[in-house]
């Protein structure tokens, strides 16, 4: 039997474009390389969790029922690519209310970690942000950033390519190349 992987995935920058406080559905807009690389780590194997920061519930740019509204829609989108997200653990606090669900703290992956049965070394993180591979770190697992500069991915498909070669003894997977 394979031991189930699990990629934990940014939104804002990683996924989907970046819109600051996006606050409708329709500003969805998939980054470069997020559809193929999210088909990608399906393919391999792998169970997609969002984790995102959502401090414009804090910051009062919008509410809980906005943010679902947006979770729903990309989910939608998404089920048409033949995608789907297992789950989405958000932090709706702000930056200084000292939660520890909020990215760079470990308390999303805690709890998905709890929901779904997996240890760290059954998972990856793959974001753009100091607070991403903050988390991955926090939480003992590999941290994919993407972006530019050294030891960045040009794009979201280039982090799913290395993702997917992460596992030694798996099997190495034509769909990964």
């Amino acid at each position: 039997m394979r031991e189930r992987k699990f990629a934990l995935l940014d939104r804002d920058g990683t996924i989907i474009v970046d819109k600051v406080y996006l606050s409708e559905p329709d500003g969805i807009e998939f980054a470069d390389g997020a559809i193929e690389g999210m088909r990608l780590l399906r393919d391999a194997g792998y169970t997609l969790l969002l984790v995102t920061n959502q401090s414009g519930i804090a910051r009062g740019y919008f509410d809980e029922a906005a943010l679902n509204r947006i979770h729903v829609r990309l989910e939608e989108l998404l089920k048409e690519q033949g995608i789907e997200l297992a789950a989405i653990y958000y932090c709706p606090h702000g930056p200084d209310d000292g939660c520890d669900c909020r990215k760079p703290a470990p308390g999303m992956i805690e709890a998905a970690m709890r929901d779904f049965g997996f240890a760290p070394g059954q998972a990856i993180v793959i974001g753009d942000s100091d607070a991403d591979m903050g988390l991955a770190e926090a939480a003992g697992l590999p941290g994919l950033r993407i972006g530019e500069g050294e030891g960045r991915f040009p794009n979201f498909l280039e982090a799913a390519r290395y993702a997917c070669r992460l596992f030694e003894g798996e099997r190495k997977d034509q769909a990964c190349m």
